[in-house]
């Protein structure tokens, strides 16, 4: 992404929605060597070669279990110094005047094909950071797409405007993405609506780390890799 402050209109979309999606901030051929680096590190770990998995010690894992597995396992050289770039970090700034620092780099986010029927069920949605709608952002939240990511692809969901929810309303709305069935009155009721980070290599996504969100089940026929940095902020500016 070449350097530049981000508009008005971007600026005012994530405050308001709690996220922001900047297209192919990195090219493809910038991203080739980490998806190479996947690949030799999934073959070596005896996890997936040739197109097949190698065994089941994943398969019987749940999406969450598995995307937590695969990450602590799988370990890609230059993935920080490759995803996390100034650039990244400008934005973040542009969005909260605060300087962003991120303590413990980038980490992959990596699931296999085929986990199942794709489905709003049993997902595990959460916020890493507990704090007030009304308060300052605590952070930010990048994730990369280090490969084309399609839809029921694996892409992690986010719930946007889930930040601004607070209250009884903010419980009635967690209990609802538990039992999916009264799921769409739920989210009119709350305002609110499930985002997929699906796309290009090369996309980013930046979260406000009060939004819900939640691994989603990998129903297509690649691996789904992307990446994540949680950045908290410095004082402002």
């Amino acid at each position: 992404m070449a350097a530049r402050t981000l508009k008005q209109s971007e600026l005012d979309f994530f405050h308001d929605e709690g996220y922001l999606r900047l297209n192919l901030v990195h090219s493809k051929s910038h991203l080739k060597p980490l998806r190479e680096s996947i690949l030799r590190e999934l073959s070596r770990l005896k996890v997936w070669a040739g197109g097949k998995p190698l065994g089941r010690s994943l398969s019987d894992l749940s999406p969450f279990q598995q995307i937590s597995k695969l990450s602590s396992m799988v370990k890609i050289a230059g993935l920080d110094e490759t995803l996390n770039t100034a650039e990244i970090r400008g934005a973040i700034a542009d969005l909260t005047g605060r300087a962003p620092q991120s303590d413990q780099g980038s980490q992959p986010l990596l699931s296999l094909p085929h986990q199942g029927p794709w489905s709003l069920r049993n997902l595990a949605w959460h916020v890493d950071v507990a704090a007030k709608p009304d308060g300052e952002i605590p952070g930010i939240q990048a994730f990369y797409l280090i490969d084309d990511v399609g839809p029921q692809g694996g892409a992690t969901l986010a719930l946007a405007r889930s930040h601004r929810v607070a209250g009884e309303l903010a419980g009635r709305l967690r209990g609802s993405l538990k039992m999916p069935g009264d799921l769409d009155a739920a989210l009119s009721v709350s305002n609110t609506e499930i985002i997929e980070m699906s796309g290009r290599a090369g996309d980013v996504f930046l979260m406000d780390m009060r939004v819900l969100h939640t691994p989603s089940i990998n129903s297509a026929d690649r691996i789904r890799m992307m990446a994540t940095t949680r950045f908290s902020l410095r004082a402002s500016r």
